[in-house]
């Protein structure tokens, strides 16, 4: 075992016992539940986006560390920026995610995501990691759905 995997190991662990950004906006303008039947991850993701930003963003989760590490780094990657840069936050996860042929480096804001990289060598774990993602994704497209106003609820389920 090399340092950095030691370092990865470490930044995961510190997501998963110390989790970001936990729990639940009072109104949120999103309500999105994510879910893995298959491993018994289970996340809801509250958000708020104004002026084409995500402005405050929740998690209340339960499930393996991958997926809760996942998610409080999610978390903490996209809270307060534009929907355009979370989107490419977003691809650029997935693609290191699900990329087996070449290694996708991120930018030096985002390094901490590095850490989950080492999931792919277990690939029934990739599921786990992109849960968040895929329910921020889900959260993104149902915000811009909303055109009255009221708020959005909604649910996904990876298999």
């Amino acid at each position: 075992m090399s340092l950095s995997d030691d370092l990865y190991r470490e930044t995961i662990l510190d997501h998963y016992h110390h989790p970001r950004n936990r729990g639940k906006i009072d109104e949120p303008g999103v309500t999105i539940e994510g879910v893995n039947p298959l491993c018994g991850d289970e996340l809801t993701l509250y958000m708020n986006v104004e002026n084409g930003s995500i402005q405050d963003l929740k998690i209340e989760a339960k499930g393996c560390s991958i997926s809760m590490a996942s998610g409080s780094m999610m978390s903490e990657a996209v809270h307060g920026q534009p929907l355009e840069k979370v989107e490419q936050v977003v691809d650029l996860f997935k693609q290191m995610m699900l990329d087996k042929a070449s290694k996708v480096e991120m930018p030096e804001d985002l390094e901490d995501l590095q850490a989950l990289e080492g999931v792919k060598k277990y690939p029934v774990r990739i599921k786990c990691a992109l849960l968040p993602w895929n329910t921020l994704l889900e959260g993104i497209h149902q915000s811009a759905a909303d055109k009255n106003g009221k708020g959005i609820t909604g649910k996904i389920v990876e298999s």
